[in-house]
């Protein structure tokens, strides 16, 4: 797997999709390491294709695949040896996988809702917030950026928030909104 055979996927995905659709809308919503993706491929459909996705969904998600590594809790113990940069950051940037949402997000225009729960305990909330600032910067139109957290005491962690049952509403209100 790398990371642009994942986008090629996606956007494989997205024209299979599109063509049995008709006019429905067609949103990418990416979990974790899925929200790269998710940006990867709605970047690439506006700037290869002319087409903006219509919306997109990030659950739990990062700014790039570098600062994730560099603070999700399990290198925690790693990052005081001296290497750690080179031997776990430096090496996914050589094997070409970047997954820069904090960049591909400044080129979106589209519809961009970014969900974190505050008790993540893979992927701080900190980088969705950092993510969502980014974006929120970028976009001309403002109330295209929506991000949402869910508090500690539902305790969605990094998996859960899916199971709110109150995340339906909290959609279809974003995407009634465009």
């Amino acid at each position: 797997p790398s990371e642009s055979g994942f986008t090629t996927d996606v956007l494989a995905l997205y024209d299979w999709v599109k063509a049995r659709s008709g006019n429905s809308s067609i949103l990418f919503w990416g979990h974790s390491l899925g929200t790269g993706v998710a940006t990867n491929a709605a970047r690439k459909l506006q700037e290869e294709r002319g087409v903006q996705a219509d919306a997109v969904i990030l659950e739990s998600p990062y700014t790039n695949i570098r600062e994730a590594a560099a603070n999700i809790p399990i290198t925690k113990i790693y990052r005081q040896f001296p290497g750690f940069e080179y031997l776990i950051l430096d090496s996914m940037a050589r094997a070409g996988m970047f997954f820069r949402s904090d960049e591909n997000v400044k080129v979106l225009g589209c519809p961009l809702l970014i969900l974190h729960a505050e008790d993540d305990g893979v992927l701080p909330p900190k980088l969705g917030r950092k993510l969502y600032e980014t974006a929120h910067k970028a976009y001309k139109d403002k109330a295209k950026v929506k991000f949402i957290t869910f508090p500690k005491k539902l305790g969605l962690g990094h998996d859960y928030i899916s199971f709110n049952p109150e995340l339906p509403a909290l959609v279809k209100d974003f995407l009634n909104m465009k």
